[in-house]
C-alpha cells in the first residue's frame, strides 16, 4: 500500500484490543498505511504482535527505536483505540512515562489530527478527573469520540457485552 497516508494507531490494554484487526482492516480499506504503537498492558494481555505485524507489514512499536532501526514515518492522522481511563488521564495531565504517552504528547503539540475512541464504563466516565481530561484534550484539538452517537460508556462489569457495539468505523471516518 503506497497511498502516502500514514496512520499511527495507538492501542491500549482494554477488551476491544482483542479485535484491533477490525480497525486495521477498515483503515486499509480506506487507504491508510497503519503503524501500531501499543501500551505494555495491550501487549501483555490482548495483542498478538506477530499477527499485527503481518497484517500491517510493520513491527508493533512499544518502546523507543534503536539507533540502527528505521524510524516510523510521521503520521497524517492518529487514532487511539481503545483508549483507556488511565491513558486518557495521564496524557491530559502531561505524564509521559511510557513511549506511547510520550509520542501522544508530542503529536498533540505538533497539531497532528488525533482521534480518541475511549473504552470505559459509566462509573469511570463520570469521574471528575476523567471528564476534565476529556475537556483538556479537546481544548488541545484532540477529537474524543464519547457521548451520544459516539462511544457510549457501558455499565460496570459489562465490557465484554459492550464489545459488539464498539464503533471502530466511527474512528476511521473521523480520522
Amino acid at each position: 500500500m503506497t497511498t502516502g497516508r500514514v496512520l499511527h494507531l495507538f492501542i491500549c490494554g482494554a477488551g476491544p484490543a482483542k479485535h484491533i484487526q477490525d480497525l486495521i482492516t477498515l483503515a486499509h480499506d480506506d487507504g491508510w498505511d497503519v503503524y501500531c504503537i501499543a501500551t505494555q498492558s495491550a501487549v501483555e494481555h490482548f495483542l498478538d504482535t506477530d499477527s499485527l505485524a503481518k497484517l500491517t507489514h510493520h513491527p508493533v512499536r512499544t518502546t523507543y527505536r534503536h539507533a540502527d532501526r528505521t524510524p516510523t514515518p510521521p503520521p497524517d492522522a492518529v487514532i487511539v483505540a481503545p483508549a483507556t481511563y488511565n491513558t486518557i488521564n495521564k496524557w491530559a495531565a502531561g505524564i509521559a512515562d511510557t513511549y506511547p504517552l510520550t509520542q501522544l504528547a508530542e503529536l498533540t503539540g505538533l497539531g497532528v489530527r488525533i482521534v480518541v475512541l475511549p473504552f470505559v464504563n459509566r462509573a469511570l466516565a463520570r469521574n471528575q478527573a476523567f471528564t476534565q481530561s476529556i475537556e483538556t484534550l479537546r481544548q488541545e484539538g484532540v477529537r474524543v469520540l464519547i457521548g451520544p452517537g459516539q462511544f457510549e460508556p457501558h455499565p460496570p462489569r459489562t465490557g465484554d457485552t459492550a464489545l459488539k457495539n464498539y464503533p471502530w468505523k466511527l474512528a476511521i471516518e473521523s480520522a
